[in-house]
């Protein structure tokens, strides 16, 4: 096989049924599983909705990526992003590079389309950070006994279970989305994957995983400001997502959770990194877990910097940009800002000694919050010709951390 005798084009409509295939094979999905339909169901979706490129062997498609159309809370700023997911090579066309180019042509699509960062769940973190993504969020999964479950006195106001799909769901998460950076703002591409959601269904196989929904509602107001969505299987209860605007809402949330006391043992639950969720039980301990959750990566650093919200209304800083894989990207950039009007300037394809010299991967990373830049440069991977540069950047780059809690 040569890549002369293979074509890489769009997967049209009619030839979906070689594109779930493909994830068959490669993910090893039993059909006649009901976790595995989930998923084959909500991919089936995901394509009428995204752009699937793949690599074709005359009429057969060997190789695939699938861009999904998003966008994402950056610091206050709505961003397009592009999700990628639906990846898989068969085997005996792997080494080839397929992938490669695949994923470089997917980042140009997304160019084109203005979405200037792009997000994935990586299946393999190693593989991803050398095609210049990077980790941006984790996710925390914990246990509480039974005893442990907080209630909270003098709470007023009232919860309520509604249909998965009521419209205050939406409204509060939609609040909830504006406030918090690195958040999906939900179009209904996310809504439908978080209705079909499988998380559960996979540890719990064959059991009665419907997912069902209480919002919190003000005593004085009654206006919605928290939901919950949960499980109640094998006489435990799991939080499958919990969303508050207000202090009291958590409270109140927590509060229906104990109210099932009685009929579980446990709680296990799953959120964002960010949320300090041992320390805000009455009883903090709890068993918790912390594992890297989705990467990203900036598709175009002179758009993305453009619309970056930063902290200082006027300065002038150089940065020099490796990227392996999207060669618009390589090379020397000077952003300038005046009275708070950003301006992004490719001075060179070359990296010039005098600029903060960064990968695509860190770049990506430190602008999000995952990390700050004095960190990044203490374990070198920020280099400068001076460390006031470093400094400059403290103070650019907002001091917020990324959450995520989404999945596609």
């Amino acid at each position: 096989m040569t890549k002369q005798q293979l074509e890489l084009r769009e997967i049209q409509i009619e030839e979906m049924d070689q594109f779930i295939k493909l994830l068959n094979y490669v993910f090893q999905i039993n059909v006649s599983m009901h976790k595995d339909r989930v998923f084959i169901n909500a991919k089936s979706k995901q394509f009428r909705e995204g752009t699937a490129m793949g690599w074709f062997d005359k009429d057969h498609l060997i190789s695939q990526i699938l861009n999904l159309p998003f966008q994402v809370n950056i610091h206050g700023k709505i961003y397009e992003m592009g999700g990628i997911t639906a990846v898989g090579t068969y085997p005996e066309y792997s080494s080839h590079g397929l992938m490669h180019k695949l994923i470089l042509k997917s980042l140009e699509n997304m160019r084109d389309e203005g979405r200037s960062i792009s997000y994935l769940f990586p299946y393999s973190i190693p593989y991803y950070r050398n095609k210049g993504f990077e980790i941006m969020s984790d996710i925390v999964e914990y246990q509480m006994k039974d005893t442990q479950i907080p209630y909270y006195d003098q709470i007023e106001g009232q919860v309520r279970r509604v249909p998965l799909e009521h419209e205050h769901i939406k409204q509060i998460y939609h609040e909830y989305a504006l406030e918090k950076h690195g958040m999906m703002v939900r179009n209904p591409i996310a809504w439908n994957e978080k209705f079909q959601e499988s998380y559960w269904e996979e540890k719990f196989e064959g059991s009665d995983t419907q997912l069902q929904t209480a919002v919190y509602y003000e005593a004085e107001t009654d206006e919605p400001v928290g939901y919950l969505f949960y499980r109640i299987m094998e006489e435990n209860f799991y939080v499958d997502e919990l969303i508050y605007l207000t202090n009291e809402a958590r409270k109140g949330l927590w509060n229906f959770i104990h109210a099932h006391k009685s009929m579980v043992y446990h709680v296990f639950g799953k959120t964002s990194g960010t949320e300090s969720i041992a320390f805000l039980m009455q009883d903090s301990e709890i068993k918790q877990s912390l594992s890297p959750y989705f990467m990203a990566r900036i598709v175009d650093v002179q758009s993305f910097m453009e619309q970056f919200p930063f902290e200082l209304p006027d300065f002038t800083l150089r940065i020099a940009v490796e990227d392996r894989l999207a060669k618009w990207n390589e090379g020397t950039f000077e952003v300038t800002s005046a009275s708070g009007r950003v301006t992004v300037t490719k001075l060179s394809d070359d990296l010039v000694d005098d600029a903060v010299h960064v990968t695509i991967q860190t770049l990506t990373t430190m602008l999000l919050g995952y990390l700050r830049p004095r960190y990044l440069y203490s374990i070198e991977r920020i280099t400068t010709p001076t460390e006031e540069m470093v400094e400059l950047l403290e103070d650019l780059i907002p001091n917020h951390i990324p959450s995520f809690i989404d999945y596609f």
